[in-house]
């Protein structure tokens, strides 16, 4: 009795065996069809097209197609020059026959900014060439004119003869926030048109030493040498300032880059087209930050506006009534509170037109009228990109 019953329990078990195995693997031999359900989900799993990389990335395609086009190349070239020691018989002795420099050759960016061909560059990436060759995003040449130049904002604008020149839009650089998307777009060192990406670091940069009048914008974007005088761009292609310079130890991008405002630029590009150079004001006075310390040893109360620590004799400010020690708070209404500020409020006044400047002094505020005369730029040196 109990080997039957053990032989019935094994034929069971074997029995409910192979019935699994052939319902999983062989269901239609019991008249059973699979389930769709348990079928589709592995195979969508296997067959589906995967989602694209960038889904839910922000991309700057759009941005980098609409302003590369209007974005340019430019070659410079310096000829050889006489040495001026080259007559001399010791000279010729000691060094040969050096008679002269041998030729110079540069590398920077432009953007186009109007259709009849004028192009927004760096003063000193076309300072003392003897010419200057645009190479559009298109290959396209043309050897460019210069139409003027502003070595105090380190802007010079050029002009090339090509129709149907691709235009970039000029943007609203005093709309920039801190954190906002940007791009640097150029030829470093001339490798071709490199598009960059960061975000605007800073705003309102100054006393860097780069240019007598600066108001930087300051982006994470890569610039490098042959960037100059390259566009940067907001995410909808929009011309924010003119890549001019980058901090570096190296020579190479270390992330701190220096872009001068596309409002400046406009301003310089309006007044160079119109009058072949830009007339800024001056009033012959040495100005310097007001420190809690300096406004104590003058007797002047509170810190804020520009000490004056010396006037220029028989300039404007001098003829009415400026003198040292005296404090100006604003110019033609306008506040200042440190000298950049003094500096570009001056540059904006119109010579010969009579303005007021705001003073304060040690006996109370007074307002006073100067005629403002007009600034003669001073040679630059600089350290740029």
């Amino acid at each position: 009795m109990k080997r039957l019953w053990l032989l019935f329990a094994q034929s069971v078990t074997v029995l409910v065996a192979v019935f699994f195995v052939v319902a999983t693997l062989k269901p239609d031999w019991l008249g059973r069809r699979p389930s769709v359900a348990s079928v589709v989900p592995v195979f969508e799993a296997i067959t589906s097209t995967p989602a694209p990389l960038t889904e839910g990335v922000p991309s700057f395609r759009t941005a980098a197609q609409v302003a590369s086009a209007a974005v340019v190349s430019i070659n410079t070239s310096k000829a050889s020059t006489p040495n001026p020691h080259s007559a001399d018989p010791w000279f010729r002795f000691f060094f040969g026959d050096q008679g002269r420099s041998q030729p110079q050759s540069g590398l920077g960016s432009g953007v186009i900014v109007s259709p009849a061909g004028y192009i927004l560059t760096n003063n000193h990436v076309i300072e003392e060439a003897d010419e200057i060759e645009v190479v559009l995003n298109d290959g396209r040449k043309a050897i460019a004119q210069v139409i003027g130049t502003d070595p105090e904002t380190d802007l010079a604008i050029l002009k090339i003869g090509l129709t149907g020149l691709p235009v970039i839009t000029l943007g609203n650089s005093d709309a920039l926030a801190i954190g906002d998307p940007v791009l640097a777009i150029g030829n470093p060192f001339g490798v071709g048109q490199t598009v960059t990406s960061g975000i605007v670091s800073a705003l309102g940069r100054t006393q860097l030493g780069i240019n007598t009048f600066e108001n930087f914008i300051q982006t994470d974007a890569a610039i490098n040498p042959g960037n100059s005088g390259g566009a940067l761009v907001d995410v909808q292609g929009h011309l924010m300032g003119i890549n001019t310079a980058i901090y570096s130890r190296s020579g190479g991008s270390m992330g701190i880059g220096f872009a001068i405002p596309t409002s400046t630029a406009r301003n310089v590009l309006e007044a160079i087209v119109r009058d072949g150079q830009v007339t800024r004001g001056w009033i012959g006075v040495e100005p310097q930050d007001l420190t809690p310390e300096m406004a104590e040893s003058f007797g002047i109360p509170g810190t804020q506006g520009v000490i004056i620590t010396g006037v220029l004799q028989n300039g404007p400010a001098a003829q009415a009534g400026i003198r040292p020690g005296d404090v100006i708070t604003r110019v033609a209404g306008r506040e200042v509170a440190n000298v950049a500020e003094l500096l570009s409020a001056v540059a904006a006044l119109t010579p010969g037109t009579r303005t007021t400047l705001d003073v304060l002094r040690r006996d109370g505020s007074s307002s006073v009228e100067v005629i403002p005369g007009r600034r003669n730029p001073p040679a630059l040196n600089g350290q740029r990109r």
